[in-house]
């Protein structure tokens, strides 16, 4: 590991803002800018008054921010550009701040699109899509793109939920309940360390064995319920560390100019899943 500079007036800093902050984005940059010897520090934040978090961003000179729930709309009114991934699904969680101006991009969107052609995901699957927020946008529109025509976007907040499938070209419902597809997908908490759905299923036992591939988005903790199930009915998965390690690999490029090697963002995801709490 290359020795990083000590901190000093020149240190470029960079964060996250989130409801819910965990020491993912902390450690996995942080450990990377160690590794390659960056002159870099990254802290996680969390805010009531996005408005006063975002201008100090912009006042302070921040190179970076992470932008994470329940953050990734609101957000788009306090940036000045928006890049294709992010103005094609209206949600962002990157910023980069270049001399004042704010652009923003969503490598959610990116990550789920790379691992969709990664795992060589048939579109003529049909899919189940649970949840309508920020990820979920993310998400069911990289299916979009990825060229899946068959997808029920299920949500119980029926506004958010028909309004995102109508955009999308999908159906919605409310409940999985009776529904079945060779490929679900859980794009809410439902499972996420520290939540009140925690323990849950996103989609019961009898959903999952009419399944072939499970991808959860959660990636606290990796093995969620849903993937802990998946795995024992035999069923291939996809999990939600292996986005976060994509969409933040994505993030650091943006950041820093650097790109790390896939040994690097294994080594920077493996040791902040292990330090995430």
């Amino acid at each position: 590991m290359t020795l990083q500079p000590l901190l000093n007036k020149d240190t470029r800093l960079c964060i996250s803002l989130a409801a819910r902050p965990s020491n993912f984005g902390t450690r996995f940059h942080n450990f990377l800018y160690a590794e390659l010897g960056l002159d870099f520090i990254y802290k996680a934040f969390t805010t009531t008054n996005l408005a006063a978090a975002i201008g100090g961003v912009r006042a302070l000179g921040i190179r970076g921010c992470s932008v994470s729930m329940p953050f990734k709309e609101d957000v788009i009114a306090l940036v000045d550009e928006l890049d294709d991934s992010a103005s094609a699904i209206a949600s962002i969680n990157t910023i980069v701040n270049d001399n004042g101006c704010l652009r923003a991009s969503n490598t959610d969107y990116i990550a789920a699109a790379d691992l969709i052609r990664a795992r060589a995901l048939d579109p003529t699957t049909p899919f189940l899509l649970r949840g309508s927020g920020g990820m979920a946008k993310a998400v069911a529109a990289a299916f979009r793109d990825s060229g899946f025509e068959h997808g029920t976007l299920i949500a119980r907040n029926e506004a958010r939920g028909r309004t995102l499938a109508t955009e999308l070209g999908y159906r919605w419902a409310a409940e999985p309940t009776g529904l079945t597809a060779p490929l679900l997908v859980n794009a809410t908490p439902i499972g996420m360390t520290g939540g009140a759905e925690a323990n849950d299923l996103s989609y019961s036992a009898e959903v999952i064995a009419g399944a072939t591939c499970v991808f959860d988005v959660v990636a606290l903790p990796a093995e969620t319920p849903l993937i802990l199930a998946a795995r024992a009915a035999g069923k291939t998965v996809i999990t939600g560390a292996e986005v976060i390690a994509l969409q933040a690999a994505e993030q650091f490029e943006r950041y820093t100019g650097v790109r790390p090697g896939p040994e690097q963002v294994a080594a920077a995801s493996a040791f902040a899943r292990t330090h995430a709490r």
